[in-house]
Order: structure tokens, then C-alpha cells, then sequence
């Protein structure tokens, strides 16, 4: 369960008051308990999540620092509970909406990916067009090393290779 920081909150809301005019509550969860890491997804790995989305009027924000810090925890408390059933269920407690497929997505993807790509396959066309097999053979070298580096950093980050420090388990080894 976390713990909302109260104090930045209320001074968030107090200064955004009169620019902004709701704040969202939003839940991220991955189906079937998903741990979505970098390298998955640079992998191919597919992963589905489920979004809950809340849009929540300002007005409904208390501006004392102590009501808002108040509403601030059951407003957590709620979020738990929405947590809890949606692992007991798969599901939020309300209805689903999925938004209809827009295709900007895929025009700004296509253009920006052939703007991008463009002078890089006009490199590769033109290595191998030059018929030299050292050339070529480096890039494909110098290309699967940066591959594989950024790979090695990518898994460097993942959490199973932190450390272990204030994990109940850990505490727990060292008492005994």
C-alpha cells in the first residue's frame, strides 16, 4: 500500500488552483500479475495492461492543508480498494471503455520512422553495394556489440538485481 505525500499535494493544489480544473486519479495494472520490464519489451514481449482513469474536479479538493490531507488518504484508501478487486476479478469495479484506434498514431509513426530511417538503410544500401566484406562485416560487428551493450545496461536496471536492502526477508537473515 502506498502512502500519498500530503504536504507537496496540498501545495501542488493550492497553486494550480486557479490554472488547472480537476486533477486525475489514474491506476495502471498488468493482467495476469505482468512485471513489464525494458528489455521485454525490446524483446518483442507483449504486455496488457488495464488503465483506470478518474477525472476529479478541483472543486472536490478540500484547500485546507489538513482536509485536503485527509481526503487525500481515503482517496488512497479507494485506491486500494479498487487494487484488491481488480486482483480478485481482472477487472476495475466499472464499466471498460476502449478508446477506437486513431490513425494519427500510425501516420506520425510512419513518417517520423521514415524520415529517421531513411539515411541509415541509404548507409547500408550503399556499404553493400560497395562489395567490400570488411566493411560490412564491421558494421554488423560494431552493430551487434551496441545491441548487446545496451541490452547488458537495460538488464542491469532490472529490480531482480538491486539490492536487497529493507526487504523483510533480508532483515530477517541478518537476525538470525
Amino acid at each position: 500500500h502506498l502512502l500519498p505525500r500530503t504536504k507537496g499535494f496540498a501545495i501542488t493544489v493550492r497553486s494550480l488552483r486557479n490554472v488547472v480544473s480537476a486533477v486525475y486519479d489514474c491506476t495502471l495494472n498488468f493482467r495476469n500479475n505482468e512485471n513489464p520490464t525494458l528489455l521485454g519489451v525490446l524483446n518483442g514481449k507483449k504486455y496488457h495492461a488495464d488503465l483506470y482513469v478518474r477525472r476529479i474536479p478541483l472543486e472536490e479538493v478540500p484547500e485546507d492543508e489538513d482536509e485536503c490531507s485527509a481526503w487525500l488518504h481515503k482517496l488512497y484508501q479507494e485506491k486500494d480498494a479498487f487494487q484488491e478487486e481488480y486482483y480478485r476479478t481482472g477487472t476495475f469495479p466499472e464499466t471498460a471503455m476502449v478508446p477506437p484506434r486513431r490513425p494519427w498514431t500510425l501516420v506520425n509513426w510512419l513518417f517520423w520512422a521514415s524520415l529517421l530511417l531513411y539515411p541509415f538503410f541509404r548507409f547500408l544500401i550503399n556499404m553493400i553495394s560497395s562489395g567490400s566484406s570488411l566493411t560490412l562485416a564491421s558494421f554488423v560487428l560494431v552493430f551487434f556489440v551496441a545491441s548487446m551493450g545496451v541490452r547488458w545496461m537495460i538488464g542491469v536496471t532490472e529490480i531482480d538485481k538491486g539490492s536487497a536492502y529493507g526487504n523483510i526477508d533480508s532483515e530477517q537473515k541478518r537476525s538470525d
